[in-house]
């Protein structure tokens, strides 16, 4: 939370020396004042090289930093578009001396637009809070808070940088007025989670009475800050915790439902626990361990083709798997494909010439496969 990141480099960067700037010469170049020409017959001093000029970079384009911002002057709304740009792109040190400029500017130009000034300071605040300045990013918070009372962010980013100076106590009010503002702000949740650990060890089971009091937001504040539309981070921040919360979800379910199934298998519980798997490959299509448990069902079952189906989904998803090579050899022998449940064996024992039940179900196959071809004599 709050901690220092390296200050990218600025508008200051490295330039190139007149020596770096010349082209360099190949082994084959004619040295100055040599008085040769190349060798093999090409052009001597006379000769003129037509040396190709080095396209310039297009333009970056800056048409969004002119854009309206609140109730600011154009020229102060594109220092404030300016500043964003520069925090997206790391540069909160630029970005810090834009945001000021426009504070100052605001001052300047009298504008007292509490919802602007407050946007200025809780940015530059975050700028702070990216630079490990906790101190000035507090500051900034405070005032941007003075201009609008319980507005989020300045909240949630003086919260980060109190705890940032271990200042637990003050840190996790502003938690928890940030939680009633937004419910769904993850990391307020888990802040004050870590915190509560925290100052129950540091002051005992009293440790809410050392808490200041917290503020209780008005209803019909609350109500503005649900009402009020999305921003695009926002929206991205959401859905990814959706989607997170969707993938516990769906990993909780499937471990459970495997357990499940390698339980009823123990029991004998064969068509029981292929259904549990069913249930699982419907969650995680690509787990190859479910193709190979539920390949034992089938073979129990003796469905034997919908045992080798499984076994080849498996190899698919795992070339060199034992078990789904061994429990298609035997649904291959249900299948009285003896030859290739005597590839498939033999493919085992390659991979591990350890495997005795290998080496057991190779001679009982081979048996099979020449009393069949014996069978079909004529």
């Amino acid at each position: 939370m709050g901690n220092t990141q390296d200050r990218p480099p600025g508008s200051g960067a490295h330039r190139t020396g007149p020596n770096q700037a010349r082209a360099a010469r190949g082994n084959n170049a004619e040295t100055p004042h040599s008085g040769k020409g190349l060798a093999n017959g090409t052009a001597g001093h006379n000769s003129t090289v037509t040396r190709e000029e080095p396209s310039s970079p297009p333009e970056e384009d800056k048409s969004h930093l002119d854009a309206p911002a609140g109730a600011l002057p154009p020229h102060l709304a594109r220092m404030k578009n300016e500043g964003n740009h520069l925090f997206k792109h790391g540069q909160f040190g630029d970005a810090i001396e834009k945001y000021t400029q426009a504070i100052e500017g605001c001052a300047e130009a009298g504008v007292d637009s509490a919802e602007d000034l407050c946007i200025l300071y809780s940015n530059r605040a975050a700028c702070y809070l990216k630079d490990g300045n906790s101190t000035d990013c507090i500051q900034d918070c405070t005032k941007a808070l003075e201009l609008q009372p319980f507005s989020l962010k300045p909240l949630l980013r003086r919260a980060m940088a109190l705890e940032s100076l271990e200042r637990y106590r003050r840190a996790y009010v502003d938690y928890k007025t940030v939680l009633q503002l937004d419910t769904g702000v993850q990391a307020a949740h888990d802040s004050v989670h870590r915190i509560t650990k925290m100052l129950i060890e540091q002051d005992g089971p009293d440790w809410r009475e050392k808490i200041p009091e917290i503020p209780v937001v008005p209803l019909c504040v609350q109500q503005q800050h649900r009402e009020k539309p999305l921003s695009e981070e926002q929206v991205q921040a959401r859905a990814a915790r959706a989607a997170n919360e969707e993938a516990r979800l769906r990993e909780a379910k499937f471990t459970l439902l495997k357990q499940e199934g390698n339980e009823l298998t123990k029991k004998g519980s064969f068509q029981e626990a292929a259904e549990k798997y069913t249930q699982c490959l419907s969650l995680q299509p690509s787990e190859c361990s479910v193709y190979t448990n539920r390949a034992i069902c089938f073979l129990k079952l003796n469905r034997f083709e919908e045992a080798k189906q499984d076994c080849d989904c498996a190899l698919r998803l795992e070339p060199s798997n034992k078990k789904a090579f061994y429990r298609r050899a035997l649904a291959h022998k249900g299948l009285k494909d003896y030859l290739s449940a005597s590839t498939d064996l033999q493919e085992v024992l390659q991979l591990d010439p350890k495997v005795q039940e290998a080496e057991q179900e190779l001679e009982t196959v081979t048996a099979l496969f020449r009393k069949s071809l014996m069978d079909d004599t004529v």
